[in-house]
């Protein structure tokens, strides 16, 4: 609930709010379905939400995210990211229920860096005898699709500059853990990007990221329209209406989820972008060498009948270059000595 609201120098509305139910009633929601009773306010402009303690929980921007980076990446990610998974859990609704076996199918996709292989990935590592320590590997759209993956990661770096713009004390100290592994995406603070497609999650806090980071959030209308899937943390009653162009940062560790997704059409997409950095892939590849991780990631490679990680083209260009001047020097030198020699 907010208990005050200000103008802050830059204009922006600040938002305090404070929880309007004790931990142990949030922690009962974990798993469930959130009810637009629990939300009695959404964010529509530019905000910042803090607690009652003066810690951040959400900063919110409107359209700070250019289009041409927006589209690029919509067109080169939409058809991987429909891909369907049962992979995601609480958030999915999955183990709303101690000993629930039930799967909920959604389209939850993972670009960048993952820790952990599938079972099917681990057999098939121990039956090629291409078992490894590192349990930490390139995502399918990296290996399966490189130029997509090219392209799409202009808004992944606009993201990252946004990121450092409005939460710098946050990104400094995940920018400082991702510049430590080779494991990140180029240029950011991140390792793994999240894309879901008309995604609803439950109730749920993430694990597994940067305790000391925030999530950056930005969505992308495409096909048809829809109502609803506001992002809310339901303990503060309060909820952010993130659009194409926006972005948002958010504690991600609070418990959160999304008001209940209606689609216009059959064919309308929220593809929701989800930015951070995996504490495990950094914990265990930090300070790794280059040469260590490209004969990993080709080991991993193989599983697929994939082909090596390229190696830089601009750098081999610069090595041919200079061995040929230094080629040129030396040739120079031996005449300069012979010259020498025959005039002594």
């Amino acid at each position: 609930m907010i208990i005050e609201k200000h103008k802050g120098k830059d204009g922006v509305m600040v938002y305090i709010v404070d929880k309007n139910m004790t931990d142990t009633e949030a922690d009962k929601l974990k798993g469930t379905e959130l009810k637009r009773s629990m939300i009695k306010f959404i964010i529509k402009e530019d905000a910042d939400v803090y607690n009652k303690d003066n810690l951040l929980l959400l900063r919110f921007r409107k359209n700070a995210i250019g289009k041409k980076n927006t589209d690029m990446f919509y067109d080169n990610v939409k058809e991987f990211a429909q891909n369907i998974t049962t992979n995601r859990g609480i958030a999915s609704g999955s183990e709303k229920k101690k000993g629930n076996k039930e799967k909920v199918k959604i389209m939850a996709n993972i670009l960048g860096y993952m820790d952990g292989f599938s079972p099917s990935q681990k057999i098939a590592m121990k039956q090629k005898d291409l078992m490894t320590k590192l349990n930490v590997r390139e995502s399918r759209f990296n290996i399966a699709f490189p130029d997509k993956w090219e392209k799409a990661q202009p808004l992944i770096r606009d993201i990252d500059r946004l990121y450092k713009k409005y939460c710098p004390g946050h990104y400094r100290k995940q920018r400082a853990k991702a510049d430590e592994t080779f494991y990140r995406i180029k240029d950011t603070a991140f390792t793994t990007i999240t894309v879901n497609i008309n995604f609803k999650t439950h109730v749920h806090q993430d694990k597994g990221d940067d305790t000391d980071g925030f999530g950056n959030l930005v969505v992308i209308e495409g096909e048809g329209s829809y109502t609803g899937s506001e992002t809310c943390f339901p303990q503060y009653g309060i909820g952010v209406d993130v659009r194409t162009g926006d972005v948002a940062f958010m504690n991600v560790h609070e418990w959160h989820a999304n008001l209940p997704l209606k689609l216009k059409t059959k064919d309308s997409k929220r593809m929701a972008i989800v930015s951070y950095l995996r504490t495990k892939i950094w914990e265990k590849t930090k300070g790794l060498t280059k040469k260590r991780v490209r004969d990993h990631d080709d080991k991993v490679r193989k599983l697929s009948g994939s082909d090596p990680r390229p190696k830089t083209p601009r750098r081999t260009v610069k090595q041919k270059g200079k061995s040929k001047k230094t080629k040129k020097q030396q040739n120079k030198r031996r005449k300069n000595k012979t010259k020498r020699s025959w005039l002594i």
